[in-house]
């Protein structure tokens, strides 16, 4: 059985999906609407994703970047992923961070140990 809480997904409301990638809520958000991006095929790097997998997560990324303006209406975004530990990935599925930004955040998103 397959540990992964991304290949699970019990109970999440998807925002958007497609045959290799769905969208959902972080459950510990950086920032209000902060969005997950996660292909289906579990893989733990951003660098053995397949370039079909990455076109997916592309494509979900403007669809999710919609909802996100429609609903929270942010001033700015951090797009990103993180690879390895010491990058601070902490689920070893990968996946896209969709992170609206508001005036008056303090500074960028930092990752500390």
């Amino acid at each position: 059985m397959n540990d992964c809480v991304f290949c699970r997904l019990l109970g999440t409301e998807i925002l958007v999906e497609d045959e290799l990638a769905r969208a959902f809520f972080d459950k510990y958000p950086v920032s209000e609407g902060h969005v997950l991006i996660v292909p289906k095929r579990h893989t733990s790097s951003f660098f053995d994703a397949t370039q079909e997998e990455v076109a997916s997560v592309r494509k979900l990324l403007k669809k999710v970047k919609e909802q996100i303006d429609e609903r929270f209406h942010p001033d700015g975004y951090n797009i990103g992923v993180n690879v390895g530990e010491v990058a601070g990935q902490t689920i070893f599925h990968w996946h896209l961070h969709v992170i609206p930004r508001y005036s008056g955040d303090v500074g960028s998103v930092r990752w500390h140990a």
